[in-house]
């Protein structure tokens, strides 16, 4: 007894020292962003409809049947006719890019997101510890995070990784990468870059399921400065509260529902099947079951779990959506959901329950600037800033989807009262627009079996 009562003053302290260095430990386990900026292409690689018409033209495997296809999607895209195209696309050398058009294109986007960055938050390149880019279909050698460090001359002992094949989720992927070294590195500041290749990988086939890539897909990209030092933490504008990754590549549906091949005719792209929106479904819903615990009020969670099975013992149909009982807005605030297309965007919103205004801002980053993969989250944030909806502790769910099959979401929480109308600033006052005009609507209207002997889609266009 004597000795358990000398020993019991011991075991209270070791039970409050191990609290109090878990408890220091989750604490000093920080990520913030300090700021982001978005890439907005010069007015000369706009496709709109005459650009458009004029790349489609060129394109001589195709038959009424493919143009009639490719403008019904098109019409029903979610797309709008100010979207950007690469340089070589738009100078009709899509069958003849080469490896300089690539890496301009990388270049263009890369630097100019850069510059901006370190102009706006008065950092230093050589104040950076860690980069990461995530580009899918493009890695030269040297590594495109080897040619930044290049240009802006950053210290020898900088941290560089290079994501591929990671697809339009990649983004979040690399913000969790850098959240996991950040529990390495202390007081560091790392660059994340992403975007995509366009150029070089433009399909000039007539594969129905891999023109879709070429309707969807424009350029773009995003550089974003992350820091785990807490003296950033005023001047931040959101911090990561919680990130899960889902990867479903092991069922073969999943797999190759998205996925780059070439055609018969030897013509390389992307191929998105059928089997795209189940895969997509099987692994947000994969995904939410890891990270609304998170994030959500045990109350919420509670009030779920005796719903559900309640329902189960009752015998009573299962309501669809994201679960029975179960409202995701009582831990999120706003949904950052990835612009990757009409039917992708509606899905998520069916699925989850989301009304029209969590969904506008995917909405409109999607008829604005297209699909530009994984820099795509960041115009829908954008479009949120820039309509001054994120206010201090908002909590924002970044729902992506890529190849592989993999699902990969995170959940930010807004810092202070964000009102910045970066790269929407010159169009955010009209967004969303009453009437959203498709030229290629009233082109479709035109073209029929009939007309086999028609030239050119740009016939049909009005004349300006």
């Amino acid at each position: 007894m004597e000795l358990f009562l000398v020993m019991l003053p011991l075991l209270l302290y070791y039970i409050i020292f191990s609290l109090f260095r878990l408890g220091y430990q989750k604490r000093d386990k920080c990520c913030y962003m300090i700021s982001y900026e978005c890439h907005k292409a010069s007015e000369d690689q706009i496709l709109d409809p005459r650009s458009s018409a004029k790349v489609i033209s060129r394109n001589k495997n195709l038959g009424v049947e493919e143009y009639k296809f490719m403008l019904k999607t098109m019409v029903s895209s979610g797309i709008g006719e100010g979207t950007y195209g690469p340089k070589s696309i738009i100078d009709g050398r899509e069958e003849s890019a080469t490896i300089v058009d690539d890496i301009s294109e990388m270049e263009d986007i890369i630097f100019d997101t850069l510059d901006k960055l370190f102009a706006k938050t008065g950092v230093s390149p050589s104040e950076i510890d860690i980069i990461v880019s995530s580009v899918s279909l493009f890695s030269p050698a040297p590594s495109l995070t080897a040619r930044v460090i290049n240009r802006y001359k950053m210290r020898e002992d900088t941290k560089a990784f290079n994501l591929s094949g990671m697809g339009c989720s990649a983004s979040v992927v690399a913000v969790d990468l850098v959240n996991q070294l950040f529990q390495t590195y202390e007081n560091s500041l790392a660059i994340v870059i992403s975007t995509e290749s366009m150029g070089s990988s433009w399909y000039s086939g007539k594969d129905k399921s891999m023109m879709l890539s070429n309707i969807l897909f424009r350029i773009g990209g995003c550089s974003m400065l992350l820091t785990n030092s807490r003296k950033w933490k005023n001047k931040a504008l959101l911090e990561l509260t919680c990130s899960v990754r889902t990867h479903i590549g092991s069922h073969d549906e999943a797999y190759y529902s998205c996925f780059q091949i070439e055609d018969d005719l030897g013509k390389k792209g992307f191929r998105l099947n059928k089997d795209l929106p189940k895969a997509g479904a099987r692994a947000l819903n994969i995904n939410l079951r890891v990270l609304v615990p998170k994030v959500m009020p045990f109350s919420v969670i509670l009030r779920y779990y005796i719903s559900h099975y309640g329902n189960k013992i009752m015998g009573r149909s299962i309501p669809k959506g994201a679960g029975p009982g179960l409202d995701l807005k009582a831990g999120i605030d706003h949904f950052c959901v990835h612009p990757g297309g009409r039917a992708i965007i509606d899905e998520v919103g069916q699925s989850l329950a989301l009304s029209d205004y969590d969904l506008e801002p995917a909405r409109m980053a999607l008829y604005r600037f297209g699909n530009t993969s994984s820099g795509g989250l960041w115009y829908v944030l954008g479009y949120m800033e820039a309509k001054k909806r994120l206010k201090k502790g908002d909590k924002i769910l970044m729902i992506s989807l890529g190849a592989g099959f993999k699902c990969n979401n995170c959940v930010w929480k807004v810092m202070r009262d964000l009102d910045d109308k970066n790269v929407w600033q010159d169009c955010i006052d009209h967004y969303p627009p009453k009437t959203f005009p498709n030229t290629f609507s009233k082109i479709l209207s035109k073209v029929n079996d009939e007309s086999l002997n028609f030239v050119s889609i740009e016939d049909y266009l009005p004349i300006t």
